[in-house]
């Protein structure tokens, strides 16, 4: 379906999609919304001139951005009749922590409340009489003409201009005959208001420039707060895993084995041996799994050695040339890290390559990361869940990740990440 009344009343499926209709609901809902927000800012209005001399009228002036506010709410939802994506909220996010007057005082203090206030005016004087006139017109006519058999066959005679209608068939005749046509036209006119109504509504109520740089940082910082708050606990999990069950294990490992030397040749003796082997195996892939989760080489020499430890453990020869002027931010090298140990096990497991390249650089402020193999190729964003999460990651970083796969190969996997976090 088209995001907006302008993109339908361009094609010629209008007239028997839903938009005809949703434009009557549009302007229909703005009559008695639009009676409703005059009739209380000039009700509240008045009230705190004459209340002016004490301090319930100045309370009750001062509240009139919060009314504008709550007006702003109310449009943007209903302008989702006739804007498919609906008007963004301008306003910014409130800070954690306020009391509850300190947040009215937060939003009566901002532009977008302002504005907001200033289109419930407009809505409330210039917008709804016109809905109302153009729209009720022409549902009463639409109306009156589907009923105009039904009018008709009662037995009495019916006027429609200088057609006289005494019979259900005649009007039946007239309903088939004049309500196509009116329908077309009534339906294009008040598309075209109604697209204006919500164009006008979408430019006072929708967030300016500043106004979208600045909700965009405010998602980015609480994305980055995800992202540390993911890389804390995967740490926490670490420590976990490494300074109490692995430290249990080789405890373990260690009493099997010397149980294993004290005990005489025999089925006790087999069944210890068995144990410490499936004990120093479960070791092993606690090991391999700390590792995945929170690598310390990661943490403590960066992601040059910690890419370098992922390539000795490949099947096949990896080539690395990462050349990095200094540590980055932990995050992006986490990022970067899982990145290249995710698209070396797709190789190792689907590529069926004989060689990789590992690249890494620094271009214009930009953390650029490349891994390409000599495989089948066919690769692809979405096919799995691991690429898809590292992508979810570096959104949340301002990066991008991109697959270039062709059947038959080679694939090329593109990373590129900002050094700085604030970027």
């Amino acid at each position: 379906m088209e995001k907006t009344v302008w993109a339908a009343l361009a094609s010629p499926r209008y007239l028997i999609s839903s938009w005809p209709w949703r434009s009557y609901a549009y302007l229909l809902t703005s009559v008695p919304l639009g009676v409703l927000s005059i009739g209380v800012l000039v009700g509240i209005a008045g009230l705190g001139a004459v209340l002016s001399p004490i301090l319930v009228g100045v309370l009750m002036l001062m509240a009139f951005p919060l009314l504008g506010a709550a007006i702003g709410y109310v449009e943007r939802r209903r302008a989702g009749l006739m804007l498919v994506d609906g008007i963004p909220s301008p306003h910014a996010a409130l800070p954690p922590g306020l009391s509850p007057r300190a947040r009215l005082t937060f939003r009566r203090r901002e532009q977008a409340s302002m504005r907001a206030l200033g289109y419930g005016f407009v809505f409330g004087v210039f917008v709804w009489p016109l809905s109302a006139l153009i729209g009720g017109i022409s549902a009463m006519v639409l109306g009156i003409t589907l009923a105009t058999p039904f009018l008709a066959g009662d037995g009495e005679d019916v006027a429609m201009w200088s057609w006289k209608l005494n019979s259900f068939w005649e009007g039946l005749l007239f309903t088939v005959l004049f309500g196509p046509v009116f329908y077309a036209v009534s339906s294009y006119l008040l598309g075209v208001l109604a697209g204006a109504e919500a164009s006008l509504a979408k430019a006072m109520l929708g967030p300016r420039q500043e106004e979208l740089q600045r909700n965009l940082a405010q998602l980015r910082r609480s994305r980055l707060d995800l992202v540390d708050a993911f890389e804390t606990e995967r740490a926490r999990i670490e420590r976990h895993l490494h300074d109490g069950v692995q430290q249990r294990l080789v405890g373990l490992t260690m009493t099997l084995g010397l149980a294993e030397l004290d005990l005489p040749e025999g089925e006790g003796r087999r069944l210890v041996v068995k144990a410490h082997a499936e004990a120093e195996a479960a070791l092993a892939d606690l090991r391999a799994a700390v590792r995945g989760i929170h690598p310390r080489v990661l943490v403590d020499h960066g992601m040059q050695a910690a890419a370098r430890e992922v390539a000795d453990r490949m099947p096949l020869p990896v080539t690395l040339n990462i050349t990095l002027p200094d540590r980055l931010p932990a995050p992006i090298e986490a990022a970067a890290y899982f990145v290249i140990s995710e698209a070396l096990a797709n190789v190792a497991k689907h590529a069926r390559a004989t060689s990789c390249e590992v690249s890494g650089w620094v271009d214009r402020g930009r953390l650029v990361i490349t891994v390409q193999d000599d495989g089948i190729g066919g690769a692809r964003l979405g096919a799995g869940t691991g690429l898809t999460g590292l992508v979810t990651r570096l959104d949340a970083l301002g990066g991008t990740l991109d697959v270039d796969s062709p059947p038959g190969g080679p694939t090329r996997l593109r990373m590129e990440c900002p050094c700085r976090l604030g970027d």
